[in-house]
């Protein structure tokens, strides 16, 4: 059904698309099950066994994806999408920095399916460790191996940290759905994520030396309570600044060589954030008159952050000055 769905859009907009995703952060199945895949766990189930059978699932549907898009659109790039934010080491400890690589590998899991063709062979140790049996279909793992995807696409929020210190881990710090100690290092939004654009360097650095294609940012955003000053103007400097820096930091990736095509923030307009619920956690360049009640005008109102995020685009990134007028 997934891909007589790709398949008619791929159909219906072949002449308007030419880049396309095929799931939204795909990792998402292992942290939000139902949201990122649809999974609802009756008591007693096996919840791994359950994940990962879906993550097969899905990670075919996408095989079979770009390979329909690459018949009906030659010419278009189909790629895959991952909630990125690299995790650090919360000190040398080796036991530490076998953590932080082993929660990355969680997510790259399904992005080394979808760019490398296989699943690699510490998912094969887990699975095996862990009792999980992929249940596949004859056909499967060429499927997989003979339509990788032509890009990568990513989302960056913040970065995360992980111990294996109990002291430690007592110390939790909020991020997008994904735990993560407390790092001394970094200053947190309202809701505790980390303000890293070193990590957004980092990340792209990351993502680009493991798999050579191309990166696509596409959600980067800052989240903040925004209100209005007696003149009715919305003064978002922290958001300017977040972006800002963040902007500046994927400038120097490039710089040091990680092709990456393109870049769209999270996002225009204000709406209920996803991680909480919340209408008061804003996003947009543009203000919507809406509480977390339900009550207000639905009213727009464009925010200090629209006019120069209007001149970032103007610029293709090049004006990051503070100054909205610049």
């Amino acid at each position: 059904m997934f891909e007589k769905y790709a398949a008619t859009l791929f159909t219906r907009y072949k002449n308007k698309v030419k880049y396309w995703m095929t799931f939204n952060e795909i990792n998402m199945l292992l942290h939000l099950p139902f949201v990122g895949a649809g999974l609802v766990f009756l008591e007693g189930d096996d919840k791994r066994q359950i994940q990962y059978q879906a993550a097969h699932h899905q990670l075919v549907a996408s095989a079979l994806a770009v390979k329909a898009c690459h018949e009906i659109i030659p010419d278009a790039q189909i790629g895959c999408m991952l909630a990125a934010g690299s995790t650090y080491p919360y000190v040398c400890n080796p036991e530490d920095v076998w953590e932080a690589m082993n929660k990355d590998r969680a997510s790259f899991f399904f992005i080394d399916v979808q760019s490398r063709g296989g699943y690699p062979g510490y998912a094969k140790r887990f699975f095996k460790e862990n009792g999980i049996s992929i249940t596949m279909e004859p056909g499967d793992e060429e499927l997989l191996k003979q339509n990788t995807v032509d890009y990568i696409g990513f989302s960056y929020y913040a970065s995360r940290t992980a111990s294996t210190d109990p002291e430690i881990l007592k110390k939790m710090t909020g991020g997008n759905v994904f735990g993560s100690v407390d790092n001394p290092y970094l200053d947190k939004s309202e809701w505790g994520w980390t303000i890293d654009p070193l990590g957004f360097r980092i990340t792209a650095n990351q993502l680009y030396d493991r798999y050579q294609k191309p990166l696509f940012v596409v959600e980067n955003g800052f989240g903040a309570a925004d209100e209005a000053d007696p003149e009715g103007e919305i003064n978002d400097d922290y958001r300017i600044d977040y972006l800002r820096r963040h902007i500046a930091a994927m400038g120097e990736a490039i710089g040091d060589g990680v092709d990456i095509i393109g870049y769209t923030s999270w996002g225009p307009i204000d709406l209920i954030s996803a991680s909480t619920g919340e209408m008061k956690k804003r996003y947009g360049y543009i203000y919507v008159d809406k509480d977390d009640q339900g009550n207000g005008s639905l009213r727009r109102s464009r925010k200090k952050s629209f006019h120069w995020y209007k001149g970032v685009i103007a610029s293709n990134g090049q004006q990051l000055s503070g100054d909205e007028q610049d």
